[in-house]
């Protein structure tokens, strides 16, 4: 693990919350191939305040739940207490088939298997043991490219 670093990480940075959050950790790591960059520990030694990941060279930063600390009143806790997640979290990989194997042989399910996308992906979606759903493609020859001004 790697002493944080001056820079100051840019652009949208997922935060998600979960029980469990050094598990996952050690579950985003086989799955995603995700570096741990830096974690702070909670006071009672069980939960983490604060871990910040680097899947896909993005950051991602995770988090325990708090919920003495959360003044949200349950509005914001992790996908496993909602019962459901409205976000999904895409990854552009070199391999979507791969991408999802190695997840759903670190645990994931695998709720959309890999198919050949109408818009020229390969395309998959995966739910982590947490609760959050990961997307996974790549784009097909002859398919819709992104404007390089775009990437």
């Amino acid at each position: 693990m790697s002493e944080p670093t001056s820079e100051r990480p840019q652009g949208v940075i997922p935060h998600l919350s979960i029980d469990g959050a050094a598990a996952a950790i050690e579950f985003y790591k086989k799955a995603l191939g995700a570096v741990e960059v830096m974690r702070v520990p909670a006071d009672d030694g069980k939960r983490l305040m604060h871990a910040s990941l680097k899947i896909n060279g993005a950051d991602v930063y995770v988090v325990d739940h708090f919920p003495e600390f959360c003044p949200s009143k349950g509005k914001i806790s992790p996908p496993v207490h909602a019962g459901a997640t409205s976000v999904t979290i895409h990854l552009e990989v070199a391999d979507c088939d791969a991408a999802v194997k190695q997840a759903e042989e670190a645990g994931a399910t695998v709720i959309m298997a890999p198919w050949d996308a109408f818009w020229g992906a390969r395309y998959a979606q995966v739910m982590d043991p947490f609760g959050h759903s990961w997307s996974f493609a790549h784009p097909q020859p002859g398919g819709c490219q992104m404007n390089p001004a775009q990437q």
